[in-house]
């Protein structure tokens, strides 16, 4: 067959169009709502390094920190949609979603320690938890941790009585309302943006956060006091959407494990650091008191906090508390 120069030309500029179509770069849209110096700040940035360098380029990470994509109550719809292919939301955000076991991670003193907490979230525990994501076209990756929480307020919060009349800002979760309550607090859901201004203009008068979280979104600034109490856990699971996962190439999804892998083990091992640093810098800053409880204090915070679990265990889930208790027992905690 003759085929004319201009003929010639275009078959050229046709066969490079579709070249470079194929080479094109899988983008990964991963939005967060904390910033990029928190331990999952930095996670996601770390997954970034690795998974466009694991898979030499055909993976494009394009990480979106601090809600400026979506914010934390429109995140998992965008997921589900498909408009953004990864998160790494906190565990309490899957409880409205429909899956209440991982309500468990907002319990009160559930975790006597941090060995208990990664034998819970590494082990069959975790994984099965992850698992039920999928009715939901959500695949659970992994879980980075952040660390335990502090109380904040405008008032010091030493004594479970300190609480009373206290508007507390809370993440949606039935556990978390019901943990305010049995201190006499009120609970205030609220988006994790939200909360500076909200705290800022009286809106709320307090809330519990990791140190990492308080300090790196300024909360510290306009609250007088925290209280090192660590009562509570804030962990996330990064996820991508199913179906985008599924349908890719096999080569490209081990890679991207792979780099998961690796992002993990960094997030987790600088979260106790980063939040120490916090702490120390949120002393430094003379904006807020830190008081620490002691063990007489915390023993009154535990009784007080004691009722939760029962009244949540119904939708949590026996089976799951057993199981954490089961854990948590192998290591010497009664």
């Amino acid at each position: 067959m003759f085929f004319k120069p201009f003929h010639v030309v275009a078959l050229v500029a046709a066969l490079s169009s579709a070249a470079a179509f194929a080479q094109a770069p899988i983008v990964i849209k991963f939005s967060h709502v904390t910033t990029n110096d928190t331990p999952k700040g930095k996670g996601a940035d770390r997954f970034k390094e690795l998974a466009e360098k694991a898979t030499k380029g055909r993976v494009k990470v394009e990480v979106y920190p601090n809600s400026t994509l979506y914010k934390d109550k429109e995140e998992l719809e965008a997921l589900q949609l498909g408009a953004v292919q990864m998160l790494a939301p906190s565990l309490a955000k899957f409880g409205p979603l429909g899956v209440k076991e991982f309500e468990a991670f907002d319990i009160p003193y559930i975790f006597p320690s941090k060995d208990v907490l990664y034998r819970v979230t590494e082990g069959p525990v975790g994984k099965s938890l992850l698992k039920k994501l999928e009715t939901k076209g959500i695949t659970g990756l992994s879980y980075w941790d952040n660390g335990f929480k502090v109380m904040t307020s405008n008032k010091p919060l030493r004594h479970p009585a300190d609480f009373k009349g206290q508007k507390m800002r809370i993440q949606s979760s039935k556990v978390l309302d019901a943990q305010f309550r049995a201190l006499g607090a009120n609970p205030q859901v609220m988006a994790f943006s939200e909360v500076y201004q909200a705290m800022q203009t009286g809106v709320v008068d307090g809330g519990e956060n990791t140190p990492s979280n308080v300090y790196t979104q300024k909360m510290h600034e306009v609250q007088k006091h925290l209280t090192v109490s660590d009562h509570g856990y804030i962990g996330y699971a990064v996820i991508v959407n199913k179906k985008f996962w599924d349908g890719l190439p096999a080569d490209i999804r081990g890679q991207l494990e792979g780099a998961m892998k690796e992002a993990t083990r960094y997030a987790n091992a600088i979260a106790q650091t980063e939040n120490a640093q916090a702490l120390d810098a949120i002393k430094k800053s003379g904006k807020t008191t830190v008081y620490v409880l002691n063990d007489k204090e915390r023993a009154e915070w535990r009784k007080a906090l004691l009722p939760v679990r029962k009244s949540v265990e119904a939708r949590v889930g026996k089976e799951v508390l057993q199981a954490v208790d089961k854990e948590s027992a192998a290591l010497g905690f009664k």
